[in-house]
C-alpha cells in the first residue's frame, strides 16, 4: 500500500483521534491480572494493541469486545495466567514485547515472545538486563533481539534500578515484574488498587499486591493528535480543536517544542479522566521559526520527532535536534528515514550520530519510502499536503498499528491523502 498525497487546504474543525496506545496496552495487561472485571472504553483498536489482546487471550484471559473501542476483561488475578502452548506473536509492537517480558518473568510457566521482521531486529537488552537482575532468566539472540524465551517458576526479588535512559517501557516492565517480586515500597498513589510511590523521580511499589478490576476510560492519543496539530499549524488559516486528549506531563514534549517554535497551541477544558489529565487541544495556523530543541524535552516527545522534523522543514531558519539517538532503533532508523524522505522532497537535512539539523525550505513533489514505519509514513504524508506537487509515500501498511482510520480522519480536515495499492 501507498499514500498518494495532493497539495490541499485544511479547514476549521473539531476532531477526535483514536485512544492512547500506551494506556490501551497497560489496561489490557493490568486488567488481565486484576481481581474482578475491568471495563475499558476508548480502547485503541490498532494492530499493536490487538497483538496484546491476542496474547492475553492466549494466556487464558476471557476478554469480550462489545465494540472496537470497548473491552470487558475478566481478570484472573495476579497468579491466574496460564501458559500458552505456542509462542506469543506480538507483531510490530515493541511496547507489547517489553511489557510482556516483565509480566511473564514472574509466572510459573515458560513463555516465548516473537514478532514480525521489524520487531525481531529491535533491541531488548534494556529490559533483559534489569529483569535478570531481579532473578528472571531470559534468553534472546546474541545481540539481545527477539525471540525472547522466558523461564517460569523463578523467585524474583525487588531491585533499585537507575535507568540509563528515560523509557516508560522499561519502567513499566520492571514494575510489572515487581508485582511478583519480594520487596517493599513506599505508597503515595493508587491505581487499580496498587500502591505506587513516585518521589524525586524514583517510582517504587511493593511486590505481591493484587490489582483490582475497575473502569478505565482511555483518553485520545497525543501521538496521533500530533499529526492533526501539525496539519493545523502548517495550514494557512486553520483553527482546530482536538478533543479529550491525554496530556500527561510525561508525554507533552511535542506541545512544548512546537510552542517554542512559535506554534499557537493551548489547552482547554482541562480535567482528570480517572488518573490521567486530559484536555482539548486548540491549534491555530502559525509561522514557525527554527532553533535548538532543548534536549531535556527529548524523552517527553520521543515518538513525535518525525512530526517535529516536518515542522522544522516548514520553519524559517534551521532547527537542531540532538540527543535523539534512540530514534535509530525504533521501527526504522527514524533519523535517516525522515532525512532521506525530506531530502527527496527538496529539504536539506544534515545528520549526526544522535541528531540532525533541518534547514527550513519548501517541499516539492516526489516518491518517498516510509521504511514500513507508521510514524514516518504519516509525517511524510502531512509534508505532502503543503508540497508544490504530488507526493507518493510507499510502504504504509503499518499505519494501522497506531492510527486506524488515519486517511479518513485527515481527509475530514480537508487534506487529500488517498490510500491505494502500489504499482
Amino acid at each position: 500500500m501507498r499514500f498518494k498525497v495532493t497539495p490541499s487546504k485544511v479547514r476549521d474543525a473539531a476532531v477526535t483521534v483514536p485512544g492512547d496506545k500506551s494506556v490501551s496496552h497497560r489496561a489490557l495487561m493490568l486488567g488481565s491480572i486484576a481481581k474482578g472485571r475491568t471495563d475499558v472504553s476508548g480502547f485503541l483498536a490498532g494492530e499493536d494493541c490487538l497483538a496484546t489482546l491476542g496474547a492475553m487471550r492466549a494466556l487464558g484471559v476471557e476478554i469480550n469486545q462489545p465494540s472496537a473501542t470497548q473491552m470487558s476483561i475478566e481478570g484472573v488475578g495476579l497468579y491466574g495466567l496460564q501458559g500458552s502452548r505456542t509462542p506469543l506473536d506480538l507483531g510490530n509492537s515493541g511496547t507489547a514485547m517489553r511489557l510482556m517480558a516483565g509480566l511473564l518473568s514472574g509466572q510459573t510457566f515458560n513463555s516465548v515472545l516473537t514478532g514480525d521482521a521489524s520487531l525481531s531486529g529491535r533491541p531488548m537488552s534494556r529490559i533483559i538486563t534489569p529483569l535478570m537482575m531481579m532473578g528472571a532468566v531470559i534468553e534472546s539472540a546474541c545481540d539481545g533481539t527477539p525471540p525472547l524465551q522466558i523461564s517460569g517458576g523463578l523467585k524474583l526479588h525487588g531491585i533499585h534500578y537507575d535507568l540509563p535512559m528515560a523509557s516508560a517501557q522499561v519502567k513499566s516492565a520492571i514494575l510489572l515484574a515487581g508485582l511478583y517480586a519480594n520487596g517493599t515500597t513506599s505508597v503515595s498513589e493508587r491505581s487499580m488498587g496498587v500502591a505506587v510511590s513516585s518521589v524525586d523521580g524514583t517510582i517504587t511499589l511493593e511486590g505481591g499486591q493484587q490489582p483490582q478490576g475497575c473502569n478505565v476510560r482511555v483518553p485520545a492519543d497525543l501521538s496521533s493528535a500530533s499529526f492533526v496539530m501539525l496539519a493545523a499549524v502548517l495550514a494557512e488559516n486553520a483553527d482546530m480543536q482536538i478533543l479529550n486528549v491525554g496530556v500527561n506531563p510525561t508525554r507533552t514534549g511535542v506541545i512544548d517544542i512546537l510552542q517554542a517554535m512559535g506554534a499557537d497551541i493551548s489547552l482547554e477544558n482541562e480535567q482528570m479522566l480517572g488518573e490521567e489529565p486530559v484536555a482539548d487541544i486548540r491549534v491555530r495556523s502559525s509561522r514557525l521559526h527554527g532553533g535548538r530543541v532543548d534536549p531535556a524535552l527529548v524523552s517527553l516527545a520521543i515518538d513525535e520527532f518525525p512530526v517535529l522534523f516536518v515542522a522544522a522543514a516548514a520553519a524559517e531558519g534551521s532547527t537542531t535536534f540532538s540527543e535523539i539517538g534512540e530514534l535509530r532503533v525504533k521501527e526504522s532508523d527514524r533519523i535517516s528515514a525522515m532525512a532521506n524522505g525530506m531530502r527527496t522532497l527538496g529539504i536539506r537535512v544534515d545528520e549526526t550520530d544522535d541528531g540532525a539539523v533541518v534547514h527550513g525550505g519548501r517541499f516539492g513533489g516526489g516518491t518517498v519510502n516510509s521504511y514500513g514505519d507508521h510514524r514516518v509514513a504519516m509525517s511524510l504524508a502531512l509534508a505532502g499536503t503543503i508540497a508544490s506537487d504530488e507526493v507518493i509515500v510507499e510502504d504504509v501498511e503499518s499505519v494501522d498499528t497506531s492510527f486506524p482510520g488515519f486517511c479518513d480522519c485527515m481527509n475530514g480536515l480537508g487534506t487529500d491523502i488517498a490510500s491505494e495499492v502500489g504499482e
